[in-house]
Formats: C-alpha cells, structure tokens, sequence
C-alpha cells in the first residue's frame, strides 16, 4: 500500500503528509483523517483500489475455518492479479510462499511468539555475558533465565 502511495506521491502534491492516513487502520482514524481518505481515493481511483485490497485483505484473520480462509486467499489474490498493481505482486508471492503457514495459523490461532520471546531472552543473556568459554555456562544460564525455577529456599536452617 505504502509503494502505491509514494508513487501516487511523486506525481501528485495534494498527497503530502497523509503517509499514516493510508498506513492506519480504518477503525483509529480520526474524523477528518476519514473525509480526507473519502476524498483522494475517488480523486486518484488506483491508490483507491490499493486502500480497498489492504483493508479488504484484513478481513482473512477473522476467517472462522481453513477452508473459508483458502478460498478468501484465492479469491483476493484473482482481484489483485486483476486490479493490475504491479506494487502488490511481491507481497502475492510472500503469501504464496508462507500459504501453509498461514492456513494453519487460521486454523489454530498460535503463533510462534512466545518462542521469539525466548529465543530473545536467550540472546539478551549471551549478550549481557558478552559470550561464554563454556557451553554448559550457557546452558545453565538459559535455564535460569527461561526455565521459571522457582529458589523458594528458607532464609534459616533449622
């Protein structure tokens, strides 16, 4: 969406400083940021049939199953083939390429967030220590940091 508009932005000066106006999600407009979109996607038709497919596409993660989502895909894919928006082309070969994945995250609803979580606690830890001679120093490090061990131990024996 964002290459469209720099091109429409290139030949047209009335387009300045709506970068976000374009880029936001519809439902955290404001007032006049609506009127405004209203306005220049029926004065320049293209960026208006770029806008339409971006916020048509948002609807594919509220897809209630695999098979609705498939044929959602295939769908939007034939209109931006057919809208003819050189920009979009890259981004229909991105979600050619990661189509299962996709699928199954409609599917399941998970993501691999908490692993990309861990997996920057783990760098942090590597980094903080600015490397370890010893790979077992590493391995416990990890354990302590992401292993959620609890060290409830008195403060007293008795």
């Amino acid at each position: 969406m964002d290459t469209v508009r720099k091109a429409e932005r290139r030949e047209h000066d009335l387009l300045k400083g709506h970068k976000y106006t374009f880029l936001k999600n519809p439902t955290q407009l404001s007032e006049q940021q609506r009127d405004s979109l209203e306005e220049l996607t029926t004065l320049y038709p293209n960026l208006g049939k770029a806008y339409r497919l971006k916020t048509l596409f948002n609807d594919l993660w509220d897809m209630p199953t695999k098979h609705a989502a498939h044929h959602f895909m295939v769908q939007w894919c034939a209109e931006v083939r057919t809208a003819d928006i050189p920009a979009f082309e890259p981004f229909i070969k991105t979600l050619i390429g990661h189509w299962y994945g996709i699928m199954h995250f409609v599917e399941s609803r998970l993501t691999n967030g908490l692993l990309e979580g861990i997996n920057h606690k783990v760098q942090l830890a590597k980094r903080r220590a600015r490397g370890y001679r010893n790979l077992n120093n590493f391995i416990n490090m990890i354990y302590f940091l992401c292993g959620k061990m609890k060290f409830n131990y008195p403060l007293y024996y008795v």
